[in-house]
């Protein structure tokens, strides 16, 4: 099963207010609302694309230790993740698919990353729910993902869901009080800073499988080799 069939089937169950979900049915119209609000907006097309330059960072794992995007090009290319948090079952489901695929990936020479606003007690959550061996980082005021181009604030009647009826305290869970998140977005850029792999998508229950990524990594080190 591909993860977007996974990710259908948990929506359904989830929209369908099964057990253990149990969600009320009105809580799905202002978030289909939301997704559309953001798709209409035009929020994807100022996403970075294929051909464009990636931004540097230099973020800090829940360690504290900083990663510097320079620093893993220069060992080969990056594939750069990037999630809404540890709070959001679609990433979490994400994030086991690419650790499924790592070795496919770090076989080809890639680095991989993955990039979220929470606070490093939140990204060890994300580690530890999803056994993650790969870096998670956090990315305060969202202002890597700004660079790339995937910011975006939340609607207020969203803002006013997932605080009184999720119980979701984003300016808690990331230590900023913006109610800003990056759309769920998967990257890889050669190590000349080029980005050669794009997708970014404006609806969180939309995702990539991670076996989409390997042309282009298989692309990079054909022209290594050349």
């Amino acid at each position: 099963m591909s993860l977007q069939d996974r990710i259908d089937a948990f929506k359904a169950d989830f929209e369908a207010g099964k057990p253990p979900y149990n969600a009320p049915n009105w809580i799905h119209e202002p978030m289909h609302r939301a997704t559309k609000e953001l798709i209409d907006s035009g929020a994807a097309s100022r996403a970075l694309k294929v051909g464009d330059r990636a931004p540097a960072f230099t973020l800090k794992d829940p360690d504290g230790h900083e990663v510097s995007s320079a620093d893993l090009l220069a060992q080969g290319p990056l594939i750069v993740t990037f999630y809404r948090g540890a709070w959001c079952p679609y990433c979490n489901m994400d994030l086991k698919a690419l650790q499924a695929a790592l070795p496919d990936l770090t076989g080809l020479g890639a680095h991989l990353v993955a990039i979220s606003p929470q606070t490093a007690p939140n990204s060890r959550k994300s580690v530890r729910e999803n056994s993650l061996t790969f870096p998670i980082l956090s990315d305060p005021r969202n202002d890597v993902a700004e660079a790339f181009g995937l910011r975006f604030k939340l609607p207020d009647y969203l803002v006013d869901l997932y605080a009184n009826v999720f119980k979701n305290d984003l300016p808690t869970v990331n230590g900023d009080p913006s109610w800003t998140l990056p759309m769920p977005a998967r990257y890889v850029i050669g190590q000349d800073g080029m980005i050669v792999y794009a997708e970014a998508n404006p609806d969180y229950t939309k995702r990539p499988d991670p076996s989409e990524l390997l042309p282009a990594l298989r692309g990079l080190r054909e022209r290594r080799a050349a």
